[in-house]
């Protein structure tokens, strides 16, 4: 009897697995069939390939109700997009809890699969604290979308996007960077102010509402992916259905960043790369390496010389290039003043680098550093207070003790953008070099506006290979101002204005007059202040 337990008990193991997986591929054939059956029968006269759309010139005078997954977007797999929630929102141990059940998913089919995913990322989340879904995955879908449907978009009249993922995950990138008039998608559950990781069903109704209101235009043309299709109701009522296939998607162009209704300047989070199934099972065996590699960087960054520490950080695959000026180390001989340097801010690690250019100690002067930071860095840090008569007369007396570094910007930017310049630098010193600093990473970005900023610099060294460029510029001089600024606040603006501008012109960065407080207001939901 006990030797045929084990048996017993394998052989029930295995009729469950066997029913569950043909139960699982029944329903994905069945289902499959079902609907494209179903479609075919339902809308036979009015199925139209979604190419046709391309070449339509009457798309201004009808209402576009689209598919965002099926429709839109060039990728069919939304996992990236829940891995992002995962990582950015929950942390490592959810991503991993999510990375190990994707098998699971993949077998349970679409809609399981979507609230397995759903249950895992937002389980036990705080929804006012949740803003991954406009900080973070705009990036991402912009990438994803696909240029030519966009294109047809653009020629509709109102455009009502209809999406099976979380509400929250999808309208800030449709309504601010798409410009569609409504967003549908699925309303998450919250108790006590937590979500509680379970959707509602019900989606398409309120568009269906909108349009029939008044508020779309008359005809409604539908477009919709073939294995992904819009509620029936819903597609019942449309004039026209445009349907989407996988070989259409697969031609596709992604968009361009010239091509977006709004620039994408600020977004937030870890990740640089798209975490698909396989770079996030890359990322997830690379990170317990990266953190032995961080910590050798930096070690060898704060006990070594620059002449020595340098090629070491080189080798351990840290690429770092300077570009100076042929007679930069003879500009100050006769000042009794150090040289201001005036860089625009790509991560917390610009004077440093700076610094290693040069190849001496500099002073670097920041609106808001960890405490972290200042200790471990191998350079003086010191803090500005925000009064401008305070910081003014501090930067003046460390100008007495030696060079000076500066990052008016007042916070990062990762896009190729350049925030506006405070004027306060220009008037610390006659002559100012601007310096022109830009990074690149593979893997993690090294800022944040909503994370722990003492883990920048640790992030930024855990990438496989991360990439610094310092170049100095000709020195810009107060003496060359126009004349037409008499006024010393006009004569400020004006050479800080030049100085943003030399420093755009040299990265091909575009100059913008948008502020720190905006960047925070955008990511964070306050006014960045530490």
């Amino acid at each position: 009897m006990a030797k045929m337990f084990p048996v017993f008990v394998l052989k029930s193991l295995f009729f469950f697995w066997y029913r569950f997986l043909l139960r699982q591929l029944r329903s994905l054939l069945g289902l499959g069939f079902h609907r494209s059956s179903t479609f075919a029968t339902q809308f036979k006269n009015q199925k139209y390939p979604s190419a046709h759309l391309l070449h339509r010139s009457d798309l201004n005078d009808h209402t576009l109700i689209f598919d965002v997954e099926g429709g839109l977007l060039k990728s069919s797999s939304v996992f990236p997009y829940f891995m992002l929630v995962a990582f950015e929102a929950g942390g490592l141990v959810r991503a991993i809890v999510l990375m190990m059940a994707y098998p699971f998913v993949c077998l349970a089919g679409p809609e399981t699969g979507l609230n397995i995913m759903v249950m895992i990322c937002f389980f036990g989340m705080k929804a006012k604290r949740f803003r991954v879904g406009r900080a973070v995955l705009p990036k991402f879908l912009l990438e994803d979308v696909g240029a030519e449907m966009f294109e047809v978009l653009n020629k509709g009249g109102k455009k009502v996007g209809v999406s099976n993922l979380p509400q929250v995950m999808v309208e800030s990138f449709l309504r601010e960077y798409l410009e569609i008039d409504f967003v549908v998608g699925r309303e998450l559950k919250v108790v006590c102010g937590y979500y509680v990781g379970l959707m509602d069903r019900k989606k398409t109704w309120h568009a269906l509402d909108q349009v029939q209101e008044g508020k779309g235009c008359s005809d409604v043309i539908a477009i919709t992916g073939f294995n992904n299709t819009l509620d029936y109701h819903l597609l019942s009522q449309c004039k026209e259905v445009h349907v989407v296939m996988e070989s259409e998607k697969r031609s596709w162009e992604r968009l361009g960043k010239e091509k977006y209704p709004k620039p994408l300047i600020f977004h937030d989070g870890r990740l640089a790369m798209r975490p698909t199934p396989m770079n996030g099972v890359a990322m997830l065996m690379w990170i317990p390496y990266a953190l032995i590699l961080s910590i050798i960087r930096i070690s060898l960054a704060l006990s070594l010389p620059y002449n020595i520490s340098t090629p070491l950080l080189a080798f351990t695959g840290l690429h770092f290039t300077a570009s100076l000026l042929p007679n930069n180390n003879n500009n100050n001989q006769k000042s009794s003043r150090g040289q201001l340097y005036v860089c625009n801010h790509r991560t917390l690690l610009d004077p440093l680098y700076l610094s290693f250019a040069l190849k001496k100690d500099l002073i670097a002067v920041t609106y808001s550093l960890s405490r972290m930071s200042e200790i471990i860095a191998p350079i003086k840090t010191v803090r500005l207070t925000r009064d401008r008569d305070e910081d003014a007369k501090m930067m003046n007396k460390l100008l007495q003790q030696g060079d000076l570094a500066v990052c008016p910007e007042g916070t990062t930017c990762r896009e190729p953008y350049l925030l506006r310049f405070s004027p306060l630098f220009s008037e610390m010193c006659d002559e100012i070099a601007p310096v022109a600093v830009d990074s690149h990473v593979t893997m993690f970005h090294g800022t944040t506006a909503g994370g722990l900023k003492c883990l920048d610099p640790l992030f930024f060294l855990m990438n496989p290979f991360p990439i610094y460029s310092v170049r100095l510029l000709q020195t810009v001089s107060r003496s060359s101002t126009s004349p037409s600024h008499h006024h010393t606040n006009s004569r400020s603006f004006h050479l800080a204005n030049r100085v943003q501008t030399h420093i755009g012109d040299a990265l091909g960065f575009q100059c913008t007059k948008l502020t720190r407080k905006d960047k925070y207001l955008i990511l964070a939901g306050n006014d960045g202040l530490v």
